[in-house]
């Protein structure tokens, strides 16, 4: 197997959403992964803003940051560091989300966009809050 098919194989794979945007934020590669994770399918989603999958009350964070990463080519997440945070599906409904990014840079360097690996933890992040929660009650009962 070369290289080509690894990556066709890795694009297509509806286990992680694998999402890409241009220097603006708007989508330009959507795979079947978030088709499954967020609930659009790839023609409703490129072209459209990440705001689709990004909870109002993260938008100004984010695009804070996106817009400094683009303009500096640096993110303090771009060496593989994982990040957790709240999403949304085209229902409403809220998820958790971890991922990775990778900057989208042309052959002069030059950012282009950006590229993430993501995976819903949804259910992972529920059972440690529960968790969290039953241990903070034993914690307030006498003993």
């Amino acid at each position: 197997m070369n290289e080509t098919e690894i990556a066709r194989a890795l694009l297509a794979t509806e286990s992680d959403a694998i999402v890409a945007s241009d220097r603006e934020g708007l989508i330009t590669f959507w795979n079947p992964g978030a088709e499954r994770i967020f609930g659009y399918t790839a023609a409703e989603a490129l072209g459209q803003s990440l705001d689709l999958i990004i909870p109002e009350r993260q938008r100004a964070r984010h695009w804070e940051g996106y817009r400094k990463v683009m303009e500096t080519g640096e993110s303090r997440y771009g060496r593989g560091d994982l990040l957790s945070v709240p999403s949304m599906r085209r229902d409403g409904s809220r998820l958790s989300i971890e991922f990775t990014i990778v900057s989208l840079k042309d052959e002069a360097g030059a950012m282009q966009g950006m590229a993430a690996v993501m995976r819903d933890v949804t259910a992972r992040f529920e059972e440690m809050r529960a968790l969290r929660r039953r241990l903070a009650g034993q914690a307030a009962v006498p003993g």
